[in-house]
């Protein structure tokens, strides 16, 4: 971390289709080495398939997924006197958002169907109806904050 000053933000643009900033975020963190239209067509298919087998919303079931995902409560190492312990902390607001976009990418990639898109949408639809590996994540992270919680008050 840089002493001098914190970094800037970058802004974000929306996605060209549907106008979403935390779309976009995601569609950029799918993307490997640059390649963002294959991003764009990795996503928008696995848009495409939960409309085609749900009928709903693939925004909504989005949004809905990711909020499933997002953590409120992490661990974090604090060495007091030789000790290390794991102090649970509240999750800020872009972190949060952050870890439930790679979780979710993480946990779609470990899936075992064929290609990516269908990863997607499993996952997708899996973290939507609070199952799968994101949202199994996600309980064992507030499961470890919970186990902690004796030593809050080495919060800083």
């Amino acid at each position: 971390m840089s002493r001098r000053r914190a970094a800037e933000k970058r802004e974000v643009l929306p996605d060209a289709k549907f106008g979403d900033l935390v779309l976009a975020k995601f569609i950029n963190s799918v993307m490997l080495q640059g390649k963002k239209a294959v991003a764009e067509k990795i996503v928008y298919g696995a848009f495409e398939r939960i409309q085609s087998k749900t009928g709903q919303d693939p925004v909504k079931v989005f949004h809905d997924a990711l909020d499933n995902v997002k953590p409120s409560v992490e661990v974090r190492s604090r060495r007091v006197g030789g000790a290390t312990y794991q102090v649970p902390v509240e999750v800020r607001p872009d972190r949060r958002q952050a870890l439930g976009l790679r979780w979710l990418i993480d946990f779609a990639r470990k899936r075992s169907e064929t290609t990516m898109v269908d990863r997607l949408t499993g996952e997708f639809l899996d973290a939507a109806s609070n199952r799968g590996g994101a949202v199994k994540k996600r309980e064992d992270t507030h499961r470890m904050a919970d186990a902690n919680k004796a030593f809050s008050h080495y919060r800083w």
